[in-house]
């Protein structure tokens, strides 16, 4: 087996070549939001349940509603415009939440007056 001699400034670059790599991993881990499965979602819940299950596109974005119980992924708009959005297209909400947490009781009677 032959011993590789390197010179002391190849080790210095090797070193701090990984040194670097390791510093920006950690940094990308560190200000990469984590979500559950890479996808947020809204969540709302309906203050009727629906009488079968009902699939719409509100707002660009596919929502889901079975029972009470609705959910679509985050469009990127205002949480109270999606919360108006989906009381429109489904009816009147007893909850939303959103990435930040769920509405408080004004927030959602803004919501559903708006909806109207």
């Amino acid at each position: 087996m032959t011993a590789l001699n390197h010179s002391p400034l190849t080790r210095s670059i090797v070193a701090a070549g990984l040194a670097l790599v390791g510093t920006l991993a950690s940094f990308a881990a560190t200000t990469t939001p984590a979500h559950a499965g890479g996808i947020e979602r809204y969540q709302a819940q309906l203050s009727a349940a629906l009488e079968s299950p009902k699939v719409k596109v509100v707002n660009g974005v596919v929502w889901k509603c079975a029972g009470a119980a609705c959910t679509g992924e985050v469009d990127g708009s205002r949480p109270l415009n999606a919360c108006i959005k989906v009381a429109k297209a489904f009816g009147p909400l007893s909850v939303f939440t959103g990435p930040k947490g769920a509405f408080t009781a004004d927030e959602l009677a803004q919501c559903n007056a708006k909806a109207g």
